[in-house]
Parts: structure tokens; C-alpha cells; sequence
């Protein structure tokens, strides 16, 4: 009988291990997870942000290196190019704001996502005579991947065909 009782709590204390060993790996990718999504959403805070100023060293610096940007068929691809399809707005132009909306980020692998969304780009007013209007609308895909642990954009097309 003790030697039942004694297997049965070395049992239960194995279990209740796995138990606790099992969850403290969840919290873990759990944890990571959360670490990748704000790390995502700075990433293209920072690419709006670069955009909308014509930074265009910034705006290459957040693709990878063989990244590219698409407009349907029409890609631009690398970094050198993705800089120079970055130019300074005409003087006296108002500024422009990229928007996204109702985007929905999916985790690939631990090192691939992709964020599907909604684009709005708007062309502020320039005075009572010129509102602010709509410059584009439309839907965007963009393929991310992590590269020496910091996540950057493969791709991002924003006139995909599916």
C-alpha cells in the first residue's frame, strides 16, 4: 500500500511539473509574440513616418535588403532604388499622410508575418481655398521577416491581385 501511495504522489508531482513547465513555455511565447507585434507596429509607425517626410535613407533602412515595394506589377526592388523612388515634395506642396486601417497582422513562423490592411493617403489642406482631400484608398499586403532579430518589410504591395 505505501508503495501505492508513493507512486501515486511521485506521479502527480511529475505531472504537476509538465504541468508548470508547459505553461511557463506559453507565458514565454506568449511573451515573444507580444515583443514581435509592438516591434511590428513601431516598425511601421516608422515607415508612415518616413514616407510622409521623404526621409528616404530612413524609408529604405526599415526593407530588408533585397525588399521591395509594389504597385501591382510595377515593383521597385532593393534598397538603393526604394531610395531614390523617394523624393522631396514639390515647394509649397501640403503635406501628405499615410494611413492604414483595419489591419490584421499574422505570424508566418517566429520570423515571418504578414499584415493585410486597408491604405488611406490624404493631401492635407492648403488653406480655406484647398481642403484636405483623399490622394488613395485601397488595400495593402506586407510581408515581413526578422533579420538578425530585428523585423524589417520583404515586401509590401499596395495593389495586391488577390
Amino acid at each position: 500500500m505505501r508503495n501505492m501511495v508513493a507512486v501515486a504522489v511521485l506521479t502527480g508531482i511529475v505531472v504537476t511539473a509538465g504541468a508548470v513547465f508547459t505553461a511557463s513555455k506559453s507565458d514565454d511565447e506568449f511573451l515573444q509574440r507580444a515583443k514581435d507585434r509592438e516591434a511590428i507596429e513601431q516598425l511601421m509607425w516608422r515607415y508612415a513616418r518616413a514616407l510622409d517626410g521623404a526621409d528616404a535613407d530612413t524609408y529604405a533602412s526599415l526593407y530588408t535588403t533585397d525588399g521591395q515595394f509594389s504597385a501591382g506589377a510595377n515593383a521597385t526592388k532593393g534598397r538603393e532604388a526604394l531610395k531614390k523612388m523617394i523624393t522631396p515634395p514639390p515647394a509649397g506642396r501640403p503635406p501628405m499622410y499615410h494611413m492604414t486601417a483595419n489591419h490584421q497582422l499574422t505570424f508566418v513562423d517566429k520570423d515571418h508575418a504578414r499584415i493585410d490592411a486597408y491604405y488611406i493617403t490624404m493631401v492635407a489642406a492648403a488653406g480655406r481655398e484647398t481642403p484636405s482631400r483623399v490622394a488613395g484608398v485601397g488595400r495593402s499586403i506586407d510581408e515581413l521577416e526578422r533579420v538578425n532579430g530585428q523585423w524589417l518589410i520583404k515586401s509590401r504591395n499596395v495593389a495586391p491581385m488577390n
